[in-house]
Formats: C-alpha cells, structure tokens, sequence
C-alpha cells in the first residue's frame, strides 16, 4: 500500500512538474509586453520574490481516494498595469515645442506701433459772389470773374471756371491799372475796379503795341481803343555785365518797329526768350516762365508763355508793326 502511494505520488509529482513548466513557458513568451506576477498565499514564504516563480500545479489524489479533486488553477489575465522586467523604458523624445510661459526669460517682441489712417481733408467750399478768390479755387463764381475781366480786355485765356496762372496775370494786369497792390488775388479792392470797369486807354490811338512802363502794361492798340491788356515785365534797372561789359537793365522809351521774330525758343546771352519779337536791338517781346508785377528783366518786355502764342496766333505784332515804349 505505501509502495502504490508513493508510485502515485512520484507519477503526481512528474505531472505537476509539466505543468509547472508549461506555465513558465506562457510566461516566458508574455515577456515581451512585461513578466506576470503569480502570487498564491499557499506558496512558500522562503521563495524569493525576485524569481517570480510559477506556483506548482497541486497534486491529483491517488487513485480511488475520495477527495474531491482541486480545481483548476486558471492563468490569471495579463493586464498593462503589471510591471515589465525589461526594465525602464526612455520615452520617445517630443516632438512639439514646448509653450513659453510667463517665467521664460526670452525678450518679447516690441509692440508694433499703431498708425492711425490720415484724416480725410475736408474738401475746399466752392467761393460764392462776394469771396475772395486766390490761385486754386474753382466753381461758377470765378467763371463769372473771367467773364468780366475778358469784356475788358484783361486776357485771361478761356472761362473754363479755374483760377489759374493766367487769371491771376488777368487780375494782377487790372489792379496795376487800378493803383492796387500786384499780388494776383481777387480781394474787395479788386473786385471794385472790376465792378467800376477800369481800363486803360490809348496814349498814342492808332494801331500797335504799347508798353506802358509805369504801371507795367502791355497794350494791344486797334483803332485808337485797346483790344488786349497784358501783365509785363520790363528793364529793373539794375547793373549786370555781359561780355566784360557793364550795363543798366533798362526799356528805353520811343517809338520803334517790329524787325525781327523768331518762332521757337531763342537762346541767347542773358537767358532763353519764348517766340521773341524784336523791336529795338536785342530788346524783344517775349515769353517768360516768370511775370512779376515789378520791372525784372533786362530790358526786354516779358509776357506769360501762353499770351506769346496768342499774339502770334493772332498776328499781333507783325514785321513792321508799331512799337511804343513810354
């Protein structure tokens, strides 16, 4: 009977053996993803606890014993939450740039400076009956203010309603007839001699040009009346040198004719003359850049570009014509 036992204890014992290590096994193959714990509190406390061993598979009951066989040990579940025997694993670096926070010492950007849109300029009122009317300004007032003065014989190009250069010639032309300041704005002063119809008036009558040197004028005589009055320049009097030689910038008075016209830009020794008409030497009528209401030239008479064309369009100085300097 012992003999029988211990054979069915030894055939016991080689069966749990197998068992055992088919176990370790399935726990071999489970180290990849971390070695499971198996822990039974019948196992022997004198095992250590670092082996992690695999609980023996208890003993089958001998043959015609009448102890109920124990139950099957199940293999527990693998969960993540068991430590790997693998040991740490380093995390994969990340791949994102960390945020700055509000301790990071790096300079922050200097704030961008505000540019406010420019004002809108207010655009300028249109001048009504009565204002005073400088270079610029626009509207159905200044058309009438040309309208007047072209019924003079103040030539100012056409009523096209723009105050400009040649409206200004217009209205500087009438204040030196009228005794007024030179300073081409249509003031309350201005207005009235335009209002009262002031003119000038023909010394000699007849048929030529007359260059008034006194009030700066240049006069398109037809018949005895004036047609045309223009804005001019002549001699200022001062000394100039040409040539090594010294001489007065000076219009002398007299009668004199039409000799000599050149229809382009005549470039001479003391500057450029616009479509000149000579009448005494050197001394032309002429278009300038610059007419201002005081003598400025060297002895010639000086008128405004577009009013030499139109005393060539006009043919109003021809070869022969009179010329009157006074």
């Amino acid at each position: 009977m012992l003999h029988q036992r211990f054979g069915s204890t030894t055939r016991t014992t080689r069966r749990g053996t197998a068992l055992a290590a088919g176990l370790l096994a399935a726990t071999t193959v489970l180290a990849g993803c971390g070695v499971v714990s198996i822990s039974d509190p019948r196992s022997s406390a004198a095992e250590p606890a670092a082996s992690s061993p695999v609980e023996p598979a208890p003993v089958a009951p001998e043959t015609g014993s009448t102890q109920e066989p124990s139950p099957e040990v199940p293999l527990p579940s693998v969960t993540t939450s068991v430590p790997s025997t693998a040991g740490p694993t380093t995390p994969a670096p990340s791949t994102t740039t960390p945020s700055p926070t509000s301790t990071s010492t790096a300079p922050k950007p200097a704030p961008k400076p505000t540019t406010s849109a420019p004002a809108t300029p207010k655009p300028k009122p249109v001048p009504t009956e009565g204002d005073t009317l400088h270079v610029g300004d626009s509207g159905p007032y200044v058309r009438s203010v040309q309208q007047r003065l072209t019924s003079l014989g103040y030539w100012n190009g056409s009523a096209d309603g723009q105050f400009g250069m040649l409206t200004a010639q217009a209205v500087m032309a009438l204040q030196k007839a009228a005794g007024l300041g030179r300073d081409g704005v249509y003031g309350p002063s201005t207005r009235a001699a335009l209002k009262n119809g002031v003119r000038p008036q023909s010394r000699l009558g007849g048929t030529g040009i007359e260059i008034d040197k006194a009030r700066q004028l240049l006069l398109v005589v037809r018949g005895g009346r004036v047609t045309t009055i223009l804005n001019t320049s002549t001699g200022s009097g001062e000394r100039y040198t040409s040539n090594g030689v010294e001489h007065v910038a000076t219009t002398p008075a007299g009668t004199f004719s039409t000799f000599r016209s050149v229809d382009r830009l005549d470039k001479g020794p003391l500057g450029d003359l616009w479509r000149p008409r000579y009448f005494n030497g050197g001394i032309a009528v002429h278009g300038a850049g610059s007419i201002p209401g005081y003598p400025a030239s060297h002895g010639c008479a000086r008128v405004s570009n577009p009013a030499m064309d139109m005393i060539w369009a006009n043919g109003l100085m021809p070869i022969g014509s009179r010329v009157t300097v006074y």
